[in-house]
């Protein structure tokens, strides 16, 4: 139980006051613009950034332990010397916004700038070392406008685009979705099931780009891997064949791509989108499968939903011939096949691709094996048919082997009769392996039949090699009005016309509060004519302009480089080449595709546009964990749960920490305990984080967001290891303030050192190396706050009131107050006070090094084992030979019972680590 003037602070005016503290050294900080950076620094520059917010309302729990991630690594890489760069914005435009208007009959502007004030605030609660003189709104026209010239200039280098295409509707939302908001089918904000439809819309041509970003993941070391391999799976880099396919009775040919040329001969049909031009020939007096394609045009185009849905077709009776054999194959409509990907036809082999073994059973189409592993291959060399003969060696093995007798051949014909049961029952082989009942390709492996066929099909001018990439053009257009306007206008008699540069801004009117007071059934910039009404730039005729804005992720693809020009006339000026690329960027790896490769391909962009030198945005990538809470509910009369904030429970637990039982506070009935969850206004288990810092403090706060969990893995909020670290944060601030009461402190005589200074500061400089290489290399700030509080513990212990006594606690809470600054700066700017220093910035003080003469050992502590089992330890001079070790180590009276009456056969001695003994 700790004292009371450490416990209470009612009761002891000087104890640790954080409201009082923290209010004071922001103070400070604002009068001395403390973080306000430059480009006229001598100093080394970092950039530091977390990814920048969406202005909701209020900060979340997940937003205090990504920013407090960013502030610990930005103080602690200012303290170390460098010009330190940690800015602040607001991803302001999109879907959130316009339904909260909605919802609230209000201007989506008004609603948006109101949040930001008050998040703004919440930040600045946090104490965050941000430079808060860069910081912008990406709904403002100084900011958007630049977004607008680079769209114009891609627009005339050919990498901007529009065309018809079918594309993800959220039914609810009115818009358009990426594949990558599509969440099982489901509108990921809205949760309306996903339907398609055909429309015009802007593309951003990130295909021509697929190599570079392919290959870019190599030299992104500093990213997880994690997120790496999302990418490269997402570019999706494929080497194919495509091959052309006649259709019987039309003069036209289906081109189709594989990665498996080698099972040709077993393709028994072929698939085609419902919007492939097949398929929209074949329903032409076929009402039956005019119903069917117009069902399957109303779903989904994401290939995640497609993948785990019931696989459907219907034959369009149309017929393919197949390029070796001039077979008639059948063409049906398939509802896995889509038109966005490839060339929207599939080349069906249902041997060997497990979705077309599904579909063909579901049918009743013929299923073929023409590729056999090797064991199988094996069998049929052993009934003496070689495969590389054009023999069919299937028939050969089940039919008769001729020369060699029955006993002999029957052990591989069943090997080969129980591999083509297999692949009829069980599901399609899909490995790669040796041709079979392919006539002259029988006995190729994959290479040679991929070779082959290569070089024939394009001999006959039917297809040929080809690099496939899964990635698709990035469709930028959303049909809502809170966004960027797209800068192009139509005109009748020119087309599509590019806004002059000179007449950007295209401003979004934001006056539209009419528009949403009375229930918005059409986006403002449809509904105002005098808006859309204006004139062609080539011809001066009457034209309208693009009602249709920008996908947000265009703001949040470049505010990275904005940050570093604030204020330049173009989207960056040369300030861009001083601070990019971002030395640490932070953020959640769910979006390791849905902002990270835009944002890395928009950065290409620019480089390609001289505004930037390097080849990607960010060298090091830090993805945080989420923050998960417990989650508490009451079953109702209607089958529905009724979730119940942790706050307003009351939980019993057991022994273990587990619970017990869990009652509402405000009727004291019993609740469901619904198990640990993602922080959630769904699940009602969010934790508000200005509710925290009111209670305990925002270094308290920050103390424990660190504390609790490595950056990278879940945080599970608990609302006693906040109050533990408090009780940390007030222990700190007594032991300083009984250290101050002493009185003036002499200087350290580090030659006078007696046994226990000595190993107190050999620990202190121990706890120095460590938190340092904790913060800067390994990003692990848990073990950096455990490692401090061990310190703090030994100095509790370490009663020596003595001068030099005294002169080692000074340096000893002088470096917890310093090694603390990244994570607690509040406290930390206060102590520093206390400890006889007058008010200064501490990110401009250097970062405690070790010293290393403090760490040399006079001695070491050795575990021994007897047979590897550990039973004992000992602790010898640091020079003590191997003898020495050896005679210590069995000399120890528990070492001495485990080897009792048995022999000793030999000693192994690891030098300052272990002792084992081996004893028979």
């Amino acid at each position: 139980m700790p004292a009371v003037s450490e416990a209470s602070p009612a009761a002891d005016p000087s104890a640790y006051q954080p409201a009082a503290l923290e209010t004071d050294a922001q103070r400070f900080w604002d009068a001395t613009r403390a973080f306000e950076v430059g480009e006229d620094d001598p100093r080394p520059k970092f950039y530091c950034l977390s990814m920048l917010p969406y202005p909701s309302g209020a900060l979340h729990m997940g937003h205090v332990r990504n920013y407090t991630i960013g502030d610990v690594i930005s103080r602690y890489q200012r303290m170390t010397g460098k010009n330190v760069l940690q800015p602040m914005g607001w991803d302001a435009f999109g879907l959130p916004a316009e339904n909260a208007a909605i919802k609230n009959r209000t201007a989506p502007a008004k609603w948006t700038y109101a949040n930001i004030d008050h998040m703004r605030a919440q930040l600045k609660s946090l104490g965050y070392a941000i430079d808060w003189s860069r910081e912008f709104a990406t709904c403002r026209p100084d900011y958007y406008v630049h977004e607008q010239r680079m769209f114009v200039r891609l627009l005339k280098k050919g990498l901007a685009y529009r065309r018809n295409a079918v594309v993800n509707w959220d039914p609810i939302d009115q818009t358009v979705l990426a594949n990558e908001q599509v969440v099982d089918g489901r509108g990921w904000r809205s949760g309306a099931p996903v339907e398609k439809r055909e429309i015009p819309q802007w593309f951003l041509k990130i295909t021509d780009y697929a190599q570079e970003l392919l290959d870019g993941l190599e030299t992104l070391e500093g990213w997880p891997e994690s997120v790496r391999t999302m990418q490269r799976n997402w570019i999706g880099r494929s080497e194919g064949l495509e091959i052309a396919f006649d259709i019987e009775g039309l003069d036209q040919r289906v081109e189709v791509y594989t990665t498996r040329p080698d099972t040709l001969m077993g393709v028994t049909f072929l698939s085609v989108a419902a919007e492939h031009p097949l398929a929209q020939h074949a329903v032409r007096g076929n009402p039956e499968l005019a119903d069917f394609v117009a069902e399957l045009r109303r779903g989904g185009v994401s290939e995640a939903e497609l993948e785990t849905q019931v696989k459907r077709g219907m034959d369009t009776g149309l017929r393919a011939v197949h390029p070796l054999t001039g077979e008639r194959i059948p063409v049906w409509v398939a509802n896995f096949v889509l038109m966005g990907y490839g060339t929207g036809a599939v080349m069906a082999v249902p041997g060997h691709d497990q979705r077309d073994w599904e579909f063909a059973r579901t049918y009743g189409l013929p299923i073929r094996m023409v590729v056999v592993p090797n064991e199988v291959r094996d069998a049929l060399d052993e009934v003496g048919r070689d495969v590389d003969s054009h023999a069919d060696p299937m028939r050969s093995a089940l039919g008769g082997a001729g020369a060699v007798d029955a006993y002999d051949t029957r052990a591989a014909v069943q090997v080969v009769e129980d591999f083509q049961r297999g692949i009829a029952e069980q599901g399609a082989w899909t490995g790669r392996g040796w041709l079979v009942n392919s006539g002259e390709l029988d006995g190729m492996d994959f290479q040679q039949a991929f070779d082959a066929l290569a070089a024939r099909f394009e001999r006959e001018g039917r297809g040929g090699r080809r690099v496939n990439f899964r990635l698709r053009d990035w469709g930028v257009s959303r049909q809502r009005y809170w966004g960027c306007p797209i800068p192009v206008i139509h005109c009748q008699a020119c087309g599509v016309v590019p806004v002059p540069e000179d007449q950007l801004p295209v401003l979004l009117p934001e006056d539209v509060e009419a528009a949403f007071a009375s229930g918005l059934v059409q986006s403002p910039l449809k509904a105002d004519p005098e808006w859309r009404r204006t004139s062609c730039p080539q011809c001066g005729g009457g034209a309208e302009r693009e009602t249709d804005t920008f996908d947000t992720f265009m703001e949040s693809s470049w505010y990275y480089a904005r940050y570093t020009s604030p204020g330049a006339a173009d989207m960056v000026d040369a300030r861009a080449d001083y601070w990019t690329p971002v030395d640490q960027y932070i953020g959640g790896i769910e979006h390791a595709i849905l902002h990270l490769l835009y944002f890395r391909f928009y950065h290409k962009l620019m480089r390609d546009a001289g505004l930037v030198r390097s080849d990607e945005p960010a060298v090091n990538l830090l993805t945080q964990g989420m923050v998960i809470a417990e989650t508490f509910y009451r079953d109702q009369d209607d089958g529905s749960r009724e979730w119940i904030n942790p706050a307003e429970v009351e939980v019993e637990r057991d022994e273990r920490g587990r619970i017990a039982g869990a009652r509402a506070k405000s009727d004291g009935g019993p609740v469901h305990v619904g198990g640990i969850e993602k922080m959630s206004k769904s699940k009602n288990n969010g934790v508000d984080p200005q509710s925290m810092v009111d209670k305990y403090g925002a270094d308290t706060v920050r103390l424990f967001s660190m504390f609790a969990a490595p950056p990278e893995q879940s945080l599970e909020w608990n609302e006693a290891g906040v109050e533990g670290m408090a009780r940390f944060l007030r222990r700190l601030w007594a032991q300083v303030a009984r250290h101050g009461a002493g009185g003036a402190v002499p200087a350290l005589d580090r030659e006078a050192l007696t046994a226990a200074q000595a190993t107190l500061r050999r620990q202190l400089h121990e706890t120095i190396q460590k938190v340092g290489d904790d913060y800067g290399r390994r990003h692990s700030f848990n073990t950096a706050i455990a490692a401090v509080m061990e310190l703090l513990n030994h100095l509790a212990k370490f009663e020596d009131p003595s001068g030099n006594g005294r002169a080692l606690r000074q340096e000893a809470f002088e470096a917890i107050v310093l090694l603390l600054n990244p994570i607690t700066p509040h406290a930390s700017h206060a102590l520093w006070q206390r400890l006889g220093h007058p008010e200064t910035l501490l990110e401009d003080l250097p970062f405690p090094q070790p010293d290393p003469a403090a760490l040399q050992r006079d001695a070491v502590t050795l575990a021994v084992q007897v047979n590897g089992k550990l039973r004992g330890t000992i602790e010898v001079a640091v020079d003590a030979d191997r003898a020495a070790i050896e005679a210590q180590a069995l000399a120890e009276p528990n070492v001495g019972r485990f080897i009792g009456d048995g022999t000793v056969r030999k000693v192994i001695v690891v030098p300052g680590k272990i002792v084992n003994v081996v004893v028979a």
